[in-house]
């Protein structure tokens, strides 16, 4: 098979550079935020990879004859509705306003039928929504297990893999049965292609993996609409209030193992720290440094105070641990969020201090290294420090795929009988 994909929901091609650094060739992105007007992620996009074979278009918009054929089809694809920053009450899950943008792959995946596939999303993913534990992701198995993929995932924290940030997501690999890449069992888990990029092993206790036989629709002879309303329909009937997916599984032919992992680090590339991507003190503009200390030290630290709710007048007590205040410079930084931008004192940006002893935020560019890419890739007439701290937020880390591209790599090149 060619080693070529196509990238959807591309944001600034995390998963471009990752895939071209292990020889995999782009034969069409798509990238387009419906609520703003200026495309900032597209502009920084094809700025580096050009306008060819990219489309800045609502992805509803694509015809199935507008994306060529290809090998692997990859995607960060957006689920805001729970995002890592927002309360899991307030989740919508795959029928709020980003979720429903799943169905759109599944359009593409039913025309295409790529051999690979290979998504990222927020690991809250596993436990949406709050009434139902689990539904979204098992209606998401439910769609690739009907046009006959196996399925692993993973739970990836970037920093047990020796990066500079501790930066979790779920990465969700679907293959066909003739790919040979694994006969989708309990030992996917450990030697599937996640299992061989990511170095795992299976925590050794009774409760550490389960079976099922279904994951709750009532026969695949249906169509898939009503199969999958089959599934969703027995999950809410189920009303887990813990979400049955553990931190890895594998699922194909309505059977799924799921366990908790543990990540093994075999020494591969140097584990690396926030301290290792800061730049010289001399180098940081002065609009980055600190001075109201106070009102920072305060959004950071603990507290137990009472306060009243505006909605209702209802009085509480307010709890809150503290935050590392400065970020420590030895250890991988806490996530990049979204709101990582900006003057304004937060309890969720990252402050460091320097050797002079000054205080400071971090820099578009380190925010950058941070998620393993070039220096200075966001850095587009128009595009604010604050959006690039946006998106970078919103950014995956370059270096993980890369490791699942080498695997995929060895899949399609090795002859199978």
């Amino acid at each position: 098979m060619e080693k070529t994909f196509c990238e959807l929901f591309a944001g600034v091609g995390g998963f471009r550079l990752g895939l071209e650094k292990t020889g995999w060739d782009c034969k069409f992105s798509n990238q387009y935020e419906s609520l703003t007007q200026v495309q900032h992620a597209s502009d920084i996009y094809t700025k580096h990879f050009g306008v060819e074979a990219h489309a800045n278009c609502d992805i509803a918009k694509l015809s199935g004859d507008s994306i060529p054929d290809h090998t692997l089809l990859v995607g960060g694809f957006p689920c805001q509705d729970y995002s890592v920053a927002k309360p899991l009450r307030y989740s919508e899950g795959i029928e709020g306003k980003k979720g429903v943008l799943w169905w759109e792959i599944v359009k593409i995946i039913e025309k295409k039928r790529p051999p690979f596939i290979l998504l990222e999303n927020v690991n809250r993913l596993l436990a949406s929504p709050v009434n139902a534990r689990g539904r979204d992701f098992a209606v998401i198995l439910a769609c690739l297990e009907w046009f006959g993929y196996i399925v692993e995932w993973r739970i990836i924290n970037a920093a047990d893999y020796g990066y500079p940030q501790r930066r979790k997501r779920v990465f969700i690999m679907a293959y066909q049965p003739f790919c040979d890449a694994s006969d989708g069992n309990l030992k996917t888990i450990t030697d599937g292609i996640l299992g061989q990029a990511f170095p795992c092993t299976i925590v050794a206790d009774k409760h550490s993996y389960y079976r099922t036989e279904t994951i709750g629709g009532k026969g695949m002879e249906q169509d898939l609409a009503t199969y999958i309303h089959s599934v969703a329909e027995a999950w809410d009937k189920k009303a887990h209030k813990v979400s049955p997916f553990k931190n890895a599984g594998a699922f194909y032919n309505g059977v799924m193992y799921t366990a908790t992992t543990e990540p093994v680090y075999d020494n591969r590339r140097l584990k690396q720290t926030l301290g290792d991507i800061l730049a010289n003190e001399q180098d940081v503009p002065e609009e980055f440094f600190i001075d109201n200390l106070d009102k920072w030290e305060y959004l950071k630290g603990a507290k137990k105070e009472p306060r009243i709710s505006k909605h209702d007048g209802y009085e509480y007590v307010y709890q809150e641990g503290a935050v590392a205040f400065p970020d420590a410079l030895d250890k991988p930084s806490r996530t990049i969020i979204t709101g990582e931008g900006g003057v304004a004192p937060s309890r969720h940006k990252h402050v460091v201090q320097t050797p002079s002893g000054w205080y400071r935020r971090l820099m578009p560019i380190e925010l950058e290294r941070l998620n393993g890419f070039p220096d200075n890739w966001t850095q587009v007439n128009g595009v604010s420090d604050t959006k690039r701290a946006f998106i970078m937020g919103n950014a995956l880390v370059v270096g993980l795929v890369e490791q699942v591209g080498y695997v995929l790599s060895k899949v399609v090149t090795t002859p199978h009988g």
